[in-house]
């Protein structure tokens, strides 16, 4: 088997894996799948579940695991020649699953599925799988007259390559801006770990001095640290303006979001819905478009005061303490590290040393293992860039529950942010066998240099636990139908409810005692420091809340009740929404949409909600563990039985009934985020 994309005999074989094999194995995968599914629509094939349902669902499952390591690549390694693989491929791809969702004839095969006696004697896990795929065909226009159906095809396909384009713009612009700076005075207040960094990067480019770029890694230093305040703007600019009319044409995304609002639109239109929010909500938790937005408002209301009393004391102390006498948004980060520092007497810094990656990871496994009684060790696997760890989670009797690759650094090959995605789902096969789950797990954390072990902030210790808990979701499921099995069928508002409560045991002494190491002299994080941390822990949460709501809203606003092109460009729906809800307000030159892959090329759409739906789930959930002792074993083994095993095969509320005895309250994360007067 010359082509490493259709071995699927194990781990996908990245170190093989080239640009010109990806159109030949889809293609021949796509031929396979069609003529399956015309099969399946004989009379010869009855409507049952192992004669109908599980031969298409292997064939899904052969396209979906050649297809996955390429747009793994395309998002990790990103080079020309894939892209362009990447790229002409993808109409295809859509076009399939377009084709299959508006599949007349197979709707009709799953509805007779449904109503056949057959149905009853199904699992609940397998029920769920139907009812889901009558759901799909509905939003994927299977009762749509030929006509509508074929606008429909091509509205799927434009939107695919729309969000593609969006998602490599932005990777070009950002990696497009670099900023050599020779005179060491202009760098005063960066921290020496970010100057080396700066020097090394330099050094690669055959350039003598220190070269900032806009990843996470140098950018977030720079507009917290730096005391140059020209340089924080210069930074800050061209950050703000990444992708849009400021930059090269090519780049701009301004036209593909108008086109891309515009297409969801006409999707929703063409499928029954008055707007796309109702179409994104069809399948989620929330209701209706309307009750996101209350839900939204009445947040923003509660963080508001507290956001307020936030900005009115951050311009005192720069004024009074920094000579600022206008607080400008390059200003803000920096202004607010300098109050923090002030008022709880430790920087993000000093934090810094005690967090070696060695160290945390040793710890989140620790944490893992006491909650759910597993073992996690070092393992080999192929994989795509020499940094890429690869892991084995063991239960306690030592057999083997997953598998994942850890991606934790940034480098120019590869798109910002943090993400988990799926390479493998556990179901069981044909002879009887479990199949193991696998997921990757990808951060864009700075590299180690100088000979020393990469550092993590505290936020960024966070952002781990945040992507281990989906991992955690993906692996340690015990559904056995692929279609529910894991992430696969969880509702897009839940599906951050693992995330963001392992996210609580980053603040819990008990964990981080186990998770610290000063990097040079090994001691572990005072309790002092910890209290301060503590202390600072809800430090400006009223503006993070007010932020997240700012997005949220705008998002659903965008999708549910606003045209581009008649009389309101997507900017001034964002300004409106900021008038509204907003405390700070960015300078017009700022073009935050342009660069928002969450909703335009990430799935997110009408969907960005969901970070503050579920934190309402996460928090209470954590809640039981605070009752009970975060380290609880039992309650973890329910939490692992009740949330993160069942996947989606029943409605998350349900789960989350189960496991907290009760239906969600927004007390503990009004509580957790300090927004309660005390």
């Amino acid at each position: 088997m010359t082509n490493p994309l259709l071995d699927q005999s194990g781990l996908p074989r990245f170190a093989e894996i080239k640009p010109e094999h990806v159109a030949p194995a889809i293609e021949q995968l796509l031929d396979e799948n069609r003529a399956l599914n015309a099969r399946q629509l004989s009379d010869a094939v009855p409507p049952t579940w192992d004669a109908f349902v599980r031969p298409m669902e292997d064939a899904n499952e052969r396209l979906s695991r050649a297809w996955g390591p390429v747009g793994h690549l395309n998002a990790v390694m990103n080079s020309p020649e894939l892209r362009d693989a990447y790229n002409t491929t993808l109409p295809k791809i859509t076009q399939y699953y377009a084709e299959l969702g508006q599949n007349q004839a197979l709707f009709e095969k799953f509805k007779a599925l449904r109503a056949s006696a057959e149905f009853d004697t199904l699992s609940p896990a397998r029920k769920q799988v139907i009812e889901n795929e009558l759901r799909d065909f509905r939003l994927g226009g299977a009762e749509l007259p030929e006509d509508k159906k074929a606008r429909y095809m091509q509205v799927q396909e434009r939107l695919s390559e729309l969000s593609s384009r969006f998602s490599d713009n932005l990777l070009d612009a950002t990696n497009d801006f670099t900023l050599l700076v020779e005179q060491r005075g202009e760098l005063t207040g960066l921290p020496e770990d970010v100057l080396q960094t700066a020097r090394e990067t330099a050094e690669t480019a055959g350039k003598t001095g220190w070269l900032f770029t806009l990843k996470a890694p140098s950018y977030l230093p720079v507009m917290q640290f730096a005391d140059n305040r020209e340089l924080r703007e210069k930074v800050y600019r061209a950050y703000a303006t990444r992708a849009s009319e400021f930059g090269k044409s090519d780049w701009d995304n301004t036209p593909l979001m108008d086109e891309i609002v515009a297409l969801r639109a006409e999707e929703a239109e063409l499928l029954g819905f008055a707007n796309y929010g109702e179409l994104s909500l069809a399948a989620k938790m929330a209701e209706t478009p309307q009750q996101v937005a209350d839900f939204m408002r009445e947040l923003a209301q509660r963080a508001r005061p507290f956001a307020e009393k936030d900005l009115t004391e951050l311009r005192a102390f720069a004024c009074k303490e920094l000579g600022l006498a206008e607080l400008h948004s390059w200003d803000v980060a920096y202004a607010s590290e300098k109050l923090r520092e002030q008022r709880y007497a430790f920087s993000e810094q000093e934090v810094k040393q005690y967090f070696p990656e060695d160290a945390v990871l040793s710890g989140l496994f620790k944490l893992v293992e006491t909650l759910y009684g597993l073992n996690i060790k070092a393992a080999t696997a192929p994989v795509w860039h020499e940094t890429v760890r690869f892991f084995n989670i063991c239960d306690d009797r030592g057999d083997l529950v997953g598998q994942f690759y850890f991606d934790l650094y940034a480098r120019n090959s590869k798109r910002g942010g943090a993400w988990m995605d799926d390479v493998i789902t556990r179901r069981r096969l044909a002879g009887g066998k479990i199949q193991t789950p696998v997921a990757y797990m990808n951060c864009n954390f700075s590299a180690p240099v100088g000979g020393k072990p990469a550092l993590f902030t505290h936020d960024e210790v966070n952002t781990l636990f945040h992507e281990f808990g989906h991992g955690l979701h993906h692996l340690l499921t015990e559904v056995e139908e692929l279609g529910v099995s894991g992430i696969n069928g969880v509702e897009w508002d839940a599906v951050e409810l693992p995330s963001q409560f392992m996210e609580n045991f980053c603040w819990e002494w008990d964990v981080l005692q186990n998770m610290t190491r000063h990097v040079d002299n090994g001691e572990p994080l005072p309790r002092a420091l910890y209290d301060k941390m503590l202390a600072a822990k809800n430090f400006q949460s009223g503006l993070a809340t007010l932020r997240q709501i700012e997005f949220a809203l705008f998002d659903m606003l965008m999708h549910s009740n606003f045209q581009p092109g008649e009389g309101k460009s997507i900017l001034q729906l964002l300004d409106e929404v900021r008038a509204e809800v907003a405390v700070l307000i960015p300078p017009e030159f700022n073009r935050f949409p342009q660069s928002f892959s969450h909703i335009f090329s990430g799935g997110y759409a009408a969907g960005y909600y969901s970070y503050k739906w579920a934190e309402v789930l996460s928090a209470d959930a954590y809640s039981l563990f605070e009752e009970h002792g975060v380290l609880n074993p039992e309650i973890g083994a329910k939490f692992r039985s009740e949330i993160l095993s069942i996947g989606g095969a029943r409605p998350a509320m349900h789960s989350f009934t189960a496991f907290r005895g009760r239906a969600p309250s927004i007390d503990a994360l009004l509580r957790h985020n300090g927004l309660v007067e005390s």
